[in-house]
């Protein structure tokens, strides 16, 4: 009898997006697109390691100082500084007044699951809410941290195709008091759908109301809209209305470094007489969960930071990323409503970022994959990265019979 016989197999709802890819890869068909996958690619639908990355990769190499010694349990410092300067921007009055705390983690993946392990040890929170319906974003990373519940705050009209805020506003005020609330900072996921600036005011009124804590996560800064400060305006908003919050952010989209794991947790916080509990405790968890973290990806990110050049030339690169996207998101639009695709495709544009939710049903979808053999998520969400000059055509035709051949 084995000690693991009573194991039982675990839902694939949160490793969809990977199976995906496998069943693209393994489909021998020369029509076939990858929709599905969360990474940025070429209009050759190849990855693309940014010039500026594989420069700073170069100056390392040469740089006989450095060595492989463990780095602090909470990183380089130089990388998670500049981080947080480049989120909360370099005149920010928390950085100033000495109440941010930062750690380099994991990706953002590993962000999220030490503020989350933090809030339930140090909190004692126990609900968490969060926006994705599909609960792939971060559902297993907070239950398996401990959280007791975790909640849908609507966000999503699947009828009008944009975010549902009377539902949003409704589900935050009936929300329990100490509730986490789980935040993007912008190109949400999976919807591509963000709150304007006025309703981000209503969001921060209910929540500080409501004594709920934001937890934001930022995957996308500069890589949704080619602007570093519009894609921060949201925590920068919400620390001068004096939160105290935390921020996950990622470096896989707008450094391309997607297997470099590179990631930051900041805390702004209120009283400077706590960040050093805070810290130390912190510091316990990370210590206990994987000791320290890698340094080749912090140190790519921080060599750019810190080099004016560098810095200039990614956030050009940076640009080129967003300015391809928001390219595919037209180009798409004009095709369907050329070929006059029944409905409304204006959410195409509307939405910003890598993902997009079509509006196609599951069973339109099951058509895309298996008539097509474009592969999708089956919420209809897609990764505009997918979308070629080379396929959009395909794409688009395939898009119009789903939608007139397969009843919704």
């Amino acid at each position: 009898m084995s000690f693991f016989a009573d194991v039982q197999t675990g839902p694939t709802k949160y490793t969809q997006a990977f199976a995906l890819t496998k069943a693209f890869l393994d489909d021998k068909s020369p029509k076939k697109v990858n929709l599905g996958v969360g990474a940025y690619r070429t209009d050759e639908g190849k990855p693309w390691v940014l010039p500026v990355v594989r420069k700073a990769e170069k100056l390392l190499v040469e740089d006989e100082s450095l060595n492989k010694e463990y780095l602090p349990v909470l990183g380089l410092d130089d990388f998670s500084s500049g981080s947080t300067r480049m989120v909360l921007g370099g005149d920010s009055k928390a950085i100033a007044e000495g109440r941010v705390i930062s750690a380099q983690t994991l990706s953002g993946t590993g962000a999220l699951r030490i503020a989350a392990e933090f809030l339930v040890r140090q909190l004692n929170a126990s609900i968490f809410y969060n926006s994705d319906p599909t609960w792939e974003n971060h559902g297993l990373v907070f239950l398996l941290s401990g959280f007791k519940e975790g909640r849908t705050y609507r966000y999503w009209d699947p009828v009008k195709r944009c975010i549902d805020f009377e539902g949003l506003k409704e589900d935050l005020e009936n929300a329990p008091q100490n509730s986490v609330i789980v935040l993007h900072a912008c190109a949400h996921n999976p919807t591509g759908s963000d709150p304007t600036k006025e309703q981000w005011g209503v969001i921060a009124d209910i929540i500080k109301r409501r004594k709920l804590f934001p937890l934001f996560d930022s995957a996308y800064q500069g890589f949704a809209s080619g602007d570093l400060e519009n894609d921060a305006w949201s925590i920068r908003y919400f620390v001068d209305k004096g939160f105290e919050l935390m921020c996950a952010q990622s470096f896989a989209k707008n450094f391309g470094l997607y297997n470099e794991r590179v990631g930051n947790l900041v805390f702004v916080v209120s009283d400077p007489k706590v960040i050093a509990p805070v810290k130390s405790q912190l510091l316990l968890i990370m210590r206990g969960m994987y000791s320290n973290p890698p340094s080749h990806g912090a140190r790519i990110v921080a060599k750019v930071m810190k080099e004016p050049e560098l810095y200039n030339e990614w956030k050009e690169c940076v640009k080129i990323m967003a300015n391809r996207i928001l390219k595919m998101r037209s180009e798409l639009r004009n095709r369907l409503e050329a070929l006059k695709t029944p409905g409304d495709w204006s959410h195409i544009t509307t939405q910003i970022g890598m993902f997009s939710y079509t509006g196609l049903t599951p069973k339109q979808v099951e058509y895309m994959v298996n008539e097509c053999h474009i592969y999708m998520m089956d919420t209809g969400r897609i990764s505009m990265c997918g979308l070629t000059c080379s396929n959009i055509d395909y794409v688009a035709q395939s898009i119009y019979d789903a939608v007139t051949k397969i009843a919704a």
